[in-house]
């Protein structure tokens, strides 16, 4: 079993901070963040692009441990399950490619399949759901395809204008969730 830092219930750096750079913010991110090698198998089959081979091929968007840590800062998300759902939705849903069915499926992986430390509750399979939808929508870049290294000492306000994620489409949803999940911190918090 995964021993977990407790700050990843608390980790969050919100949209508001746009001044913190992303080499700062994974900085602070490593010191509560697990490390690859703690992140089960099934998981890393549905997430990770190396194991990009059919059936699994159909889920776009899948990107390194890395990229995604990148993802969570830039979104302005925690490391929640609930965080953890909206990342990874926005970033498959960003493609532009991610079927219907590929994302229901993937849904029903994270669930019911997931070890239970991974594995989404009811309310985080929505939000997964709707971040796909959200970034379908959106006007952005596809997040799986850009080189994160060379954006380390940009704040993360200009890397969100430089990949045309909407600020004022995230704080639109995120006000919607936290609305829906009044009793869940992680959603909560979105607003501050």
């Amino acid at each position: 079993m995964t021993t977990y830092h407790p700050g990843l219930q608390t980790f969050h750096i919100p949209l508001r901070e746009g001044h913190v750079t992303l080499r700062e913010g994974m900085e602070m991110l490593m010191e509560v963040g697990n490390s690859q090698a703690e992140v089960p198998l099934i998981v890393r089959l549905m997430e990770n692009p190396a194991f990009d081979m059919p059936p699994l091929s159909m889920f776009r968007g899948r990107v390194s441990l890395e990229q995604h840590d990148c993802i969570h800062l830039i979104l302005g998300r925690g490391t929640t399950l609930m965080d953890e759902a909206f990342t990874i939705g926005f970033t498959m849903g960003s493609t532009k490619r991610m079927s219907t069915s590929a994302t229901d499926l993937f849904s029903k992986v994270a669930e019911r399949i997931y070890p239970k430390e991974y594995r989404f509750p009811s309310a985080a399979a929505r939000v997964f759901r709707d971040a796909v939808h959200l970034a379908t929508i959106s006007d952005c870049q596809h997040l799986d395809a850009v080189d994160f290294r060379s954006l380390m000492d940009v704040p993360l306000v200009e890397i969100r204008r430089r990949l045309r994620i909407e600020e004022e489409l995230l704080t639109g949803y995120y006000k919607v969730e936290a609305q829906r999940n009044p009793t869940i911190a992680a959603c909560r918090r979105l607003l501050c």
